[in-house]
């Protein structure tokens, strides 16, 4: 398959939109996709959307903004803004100021994650957990196509104090030196595999010679086999980025490829099959990773078929997320109490083998907070919940209340149980 790529600019070249989508839809779209970045393949287009039902469709949901990802007062400003042909210094402005409310990092990633080594801030370096560093690699700073709910949108946008990006290996290099708890570099974006093989070489290949301080582990953090699994198997360097792979393993450092799949039908086609096994070859492993999403994947019955069918494709589940507050958040959100039920249905009907998927987690300014689910405790309704990450590693596995509150999405909007002011984790 030919790859080809369609934006906000473009999409309406689509065969499939020119034919199935209304023209008031494709309005809605264009002002959509204002606020947040829009990009779709013709792999998604071709193979992944079933375009009898594209309303209702998961995958065309995940990849294509409808009005009910904003604010309806963001929607009708933009619509009037653009009726009244407003000029482009004071649309880009209100543009700004709309993106600028969706919270757009969430959980203190630029104020808490960035760290400070040798007089500089490092802005491709986000160091949340004692044991993993988050490295973002210039030239992967994109995607083969964007999710509608994505947490790291302002990446897309052209809000270039909101992103992170470095093209310094070295400097990342002597910073896991100097942290001898670094155990793991997980290489992320945006997606590193738009990169051709010969770039990813360029930040691999120091890595492994200098094999700085403990590190024992390498993770790439990619929507690719998803996205544009032939990235493996017919681009002109599918063959050298499988290379790289197995020189990370014959290297003895650990490879995981931590795959994003939101919906079972991303791993229905052949492609993404064959791909799969080409990586697991190469001594990789494959952990899956997802949102609950409203409108994609909100019900067990598809996580079940997904975990299932990822299984049997070798891969090994490993985090049931909730949607990040940011964003499109309002139009994805399920609440905790959802989430749980949506988990417990989900996992309670896996072979043990399935049973490594932890959730619902919230990967929230404190830390991964693991929401076990509901209880009566002294004659309160409370959620149980724990951290399975912290930025104080000494709050991993505390478990700790929280009032029952059944329109709660977020940690934020849950109070202290027992008549506490606050939670253990906030008097420090």
């Amino acid at each position: 398959m030919n790859y080809r790529i369609y934006n906000q600019s473009t999409y309406r070249n689509i065969p499939q939109v020119r034919e199935f989508i209304p023209e008031s839809y494709l309005t809605d779209i264009d002002l959509t996709a204002m606020i947040l970045p829009f990009k779709v393949n013709n792999y998604v287009t071709d193979e992944l959307i079933n375009w009898n039902q594209w309303q209702e469709d998961p995958m065309f949901i995940l990849t294509f903004p409808n009005r009910d990802m904003l604010k309806e007062h963001h929607y009708r400003a933009l619509k009037e803004a653009r009726s009244a042909a407003l000029g482009h210094r004071e649309m880009k402005s209100l543009i700004e100021e709309q993106r600028l409310q969706l919270n757009p990092h969430p959980a203190g990633q630029l104020e808490k994650n960035v760290p400070e080594f040798q007089g500089r801030k490092l802005t491709g370096i986000q160091h949340k957990y004692e044991q993993t560093v988050l490295f973002f690699p210039s030239h992967g700073q994109t995607c083969h196509a964007y999710c509608s709910f994505c947490f790291r949108w302002p990446q897309f946008t052209g809000m270039d104090e909101y992103k992170f990006a470095m093209k310094e290996t070295e400097l990342l290099i002597d910073y896991v030196n100097a942290k001898p708890e670094v155990t793991d570099i997980l290489i992320t974006g945006g997606d590193p595999m738009v990169m051709t093989a010969e770039r990813l070489r360029t930040y691999i290949d120091p890595i492994l010679k200098e094999r700085p301080g403990n590190l024992t582990n390498i993770r790439i953090g990619s929507k690719s086999l998803s996205y544009w699994p032939y990235r493996y198997l017919s681009d002109p360097d599918a063959d050298d980025i499988l290379r790289v792979f197995e020189d990370i393993v014959d290297s003895g450092i650990n490879l995981a490829f931590m795959a994003h799949f939101n919906h079972s039908r991303e791993l229905e086609t052949e492609a993404v099959r064959k791909a799969s096994r080409r990586i697991l070859n190469t001594g990789a492993r494959i952990n899956t990773q997802s949102p609950l999403l409203r409108h994609i994947n909100d019900s067990s019955e598809v996580w079940q078929d997904m975990w299932r069918q990822q299984l049997k494709l070798g891969m090994t589940p490993y985090y049931f997320f909730v949607a990040r507050d940011t964003g499109s958040h309002d139009y994805f959100a399920v609440t905790l109490e959802e989430a749980v039920e949506v988990y417990r249905k989900a996992y309670r009907n896996m072979s043990g083998l399935a049973r490594t998927v932890r959730g619902p987690s919230m990967s929230a300014s404190p830390g991964k907070v693991h929401v076990l689910g509901r209880t009566e405790i002294m004659g309160e309704d409370v959620f149980m919940l724990k951290f399975i990450q912290a930025r104080n590693p000494d709050w991993v596995g505390v478990p700790f209340f929280a009032k029952y509150d059944s329109e709660a999405t977020w940690l934020d909007e849950l109070s202290p149980a027992f008549g506490e002011d606050r939670f253990f984790f906030e008097n420090n």
